[in-house]
């Protein structure tokens, strides 16, 4: 039988030391390749190309798309001007990321995003973003956690009825690795999950016929470390990507 193709969008760094220092690295952190292969589909990385046309072949070519964690997404793309406490920002990554989402959107290609991939994807497609957690008044949780990565250090609260919840169920505990969250809703989404502070853990589309899902959390980490519940995000988003062939 054949498995589906999930192409999981690279992040960039820089190099700080030795002889090729100052140079740019695109990579993908281990977990995702082997959350990815736990579920039953072959990862394979995507580039950050900055061409359209080879950007469209490398969509085309893949069964799903998995939108990884990383800087945060430049408020100007959402309508805002950098607050203090915005962090780092990649254009050219957010330009990739954006063109991946929306064409794949455009195409059907199941989407899951994760904690940035939550972010940009809520962005692509006209969704707002809170550039920091202090912005929102009931925030009151730590959400940056200092504990092991795969470690949960909060719940989130899941929606009856959504396609999250049949996966997870009502409650889950989740880890936490970031400063940004969803603001306003990209049209067609719907918030599916929170933290008993309010802020939003987790968004999906409403059309039940097609998997583009977005968590706040870094499901990969805990999945590649024996958590079956996590794992069942992923096997989720392959039986997707099996049904997109």
């Amino acid at each position: 039988m054949n498995k589906p193709i999930i192409g999981i969008v690279g992040n960039i760094s820089y190099e700080t030391e030795g002889v090729m220092i100052g140079e740019e690295r695109i990579y993908v952190m281990r977990p995702y390749v082997e959350s990815v292969l736990k579920a039953g589909g072959v990862p394979v990385v995507l580039p950050i190309v900055l061409d359209k046309d080879t950007l469209k072949k490398q969509v085309e070519k893949v069964d799903g798309i998995l939108i990884t964690g990383g800087q945060d997404v430049n408020p100007l793309l959402y309508n805002e001007e950098p607050i203090e406490k915005q962090g780092g920002i990649t254009p050219d990554r957010d330009w990739y990321d954006i063109e991946v989402i929306k064409y794949a959107y455009s195409l059907k290609k199941p989407i899951l995003g994760i904690c940035r991939g939550i972010q940009v994807m809520n962005v692509a497609l006209g969704g707002t973003l809170y550039q920091d957690i202090s912005q929102i008044p009931t925030a009151y949780i730590k959400h940056s956690q200092r504990a092991k990565p795969d470690l949960p250090t909060h719940t989130v609260e899941i929606k009856e009825g959504s396609r999250l919840y049949n996966i997870l169920g009502k409650t889950i505990a989740v880890n936490s690795f970031h400063h940004q969250a969803v603001k306003d809703v990209a049209e067609g989404f719907k918030i599916v999950a929170q933290s008993k502070d309010g802020v939003i853990e987790a968004i999906e589309l409403e059309k039940e016929d097609y998997f583009a899902v977005g968590v706040q959390w870094h499901p990969e980490l805990m999945a590649y470390k024996g958590n079956e519940k996590m794992l069942e995000i992923f096997k989720q988003f392959v039986k997707a990507c099996f049904k997109n062939e």
